[in-house]
């Protein structure tokens, strides 16, 4: 699938993914990711238009320094895709940073999203978790090539099982760039900034923004072997919203591949209800 590109508010050239024909879901990634991420979910995929940006900063997009690298940038720069994409509603698949950015949309565009599922994030992050990404975020890796990535990958992300040595090769070749030094990350080090700005910021409540979801398809796709999303506080985001559709992935940690038949059967059950809450995929724009 061949990378686009448009710009953003301020001038940023940022790239995005668009394949497939129907109802249009944006699929946002974490922190450090690319759209990339979504690789292993696609084929599963039918009847469904997938938007897969790179943030400010990762991937294919501009480097636009660190004080860009927030969730209300990014949440605007999402709108300003839509926007380019002439969407006017679009559901959001939101894998971890994603998911803060899906929910930040619910509360403050809550007219341009038709549901809205969460993988293995919610409103109140682990402080292991965090802990966890500090200690790589803007990093480059010791390895010296996309093998050595993958067979130190299992060792890096423990609470993983059953994952095939293929699988984390392909994780190696989505996140990392191999140079004649070595590997570097695919994303601007400053990101490592503005996440420690937020890492020692004042502890801000997030359960007003999963609130405002209310009304809206919701799913959460966690890890069960999760350091970010404990297992409480997916029950917590259930029992505030009983149409949730939660799944709990058995030998996954953060954040689940989304292509476990856990993940699948609650993506198709979320798929299911935006279909029925809303016109036929047909009608949306293609």
């Amino acid at each position: 699938m061949p990378v686009r590109f448009f710009r953003a508010e301020d001038g940023a050239r940022l790239a995005y993914r668009d394949e497939g024909e129907g109802l249009p879901v944006l699929a946002l990634p974490g922190l450090t990711r690319t759209g990339r991420d979504f690789d292993y979910l696609v084929p599963h995929l039918t009847g469904v238009r997938l938007i897969r940006p790179d943030y400010r900063g990762r991937g294919d997009s501009d480097w636009t320094g660190a004080d860009s690298y927030t969730v209300p940038q990014e949440a605007r720069d999402a709108l300003a895709l839509l926007d380019h994409l002439g969407i006017a509603r679009v559901a959001v698949l939101g894998t971890s940073r994603g998911g803060l950015i899906g929910m930040l949309l619910a509360a403050t565009a809550r007219d341009r999203l038709l549901g809205l599922c969460l993988n293995d994030v919610g409103p109140v992050l682990q402080r292991s978790g965090l802990e966890r990404i500090f200690d790589y975020v803007g990093r480059n890796p010791a390895a010296k090539s996309l093998e050595d990535m993958a067979q130190r990958l299992p060792a890096l992300m423990p609470g993983f099982a059953g994952v095939p040595a293929s699988r984390w090769l392909e994780e190696a070749r989505h996140h990392y760039v191999e140079t004649p030094a070595g590997l570097r990350i695919n994303y601007d080090p400053a990101l490592r900034d503005a996440f420690l700005a937020a890492f020692d910021g004042p502890e801000v409540d997030l359960w007003p923004l999963f609130d405002a979801t209310q009304g809206l398809p919701l799913a959460l796709v966690r890890g069960a072997n999760s350091d970010l999303l404990s297992h409480d506080t997916a029950i917590e985001m259930q029992c505030r919203q009983p149409g949730m559709i939660l799944a709990e992935v058995p030998g996954r940690a953060h954040v689940p591949f989304l292509d476990e038949p856990e993940s699948l059967a609650a993506i198709r059950g979320w798929l299911a209800a935006m279909r029925q809450a809303h016109p036929p995929a047909a009608q949306f724009p293609a």
